[in-house]
């Protein structure tokens, strides 16, 4: 997976960050979590994403979801090309990786 992130507004190691990330066509982001909410707009391509015990949301462009803080999810880009993601953090960014292997 080939992730580009740009810091919009604030400092990455402290609260109220925005930040674009730009993810190539048909990549997969494991299973993770974040002690932030994120508020996040697709400004291209499309995603799927799961959080934790919820239905699959497929994003496209100007859709708009949220993730609760420390809420397990995944996402699929699909093959429209390079997805490019708005996210708002209230909390320092960070990022938890669940191992679903046994």
């Amino acid at each position: 997976m080939i992730c580009n992130i740009s810091i919009l507004h604030g400092d990455p190691t402290k609260p109220n960050v925005d930040v674009l990330f730009r993810i190539k066509a048909n990549s997969k982001i494991p299973n993770h979590w974040h002690n932030s909410p994120e508020r996040m707009i697709l400004l291209s391509g499309e995603l799927e994403i799961t959080y934790e015990d919820e239905t699959t949301q497929v994003m496209k462009v100007g859709s708009y979801a949220y993730g609760s803080s420390k809420k397990p999810h995944t996402a699929k880009c699909g093959d429209a090309g390079p997805y490019i993601i708005f996210i708002a953090f209230e909390n320092p960014v960070d990022a938890f990786a669940i191992n679903t292997s046994k």
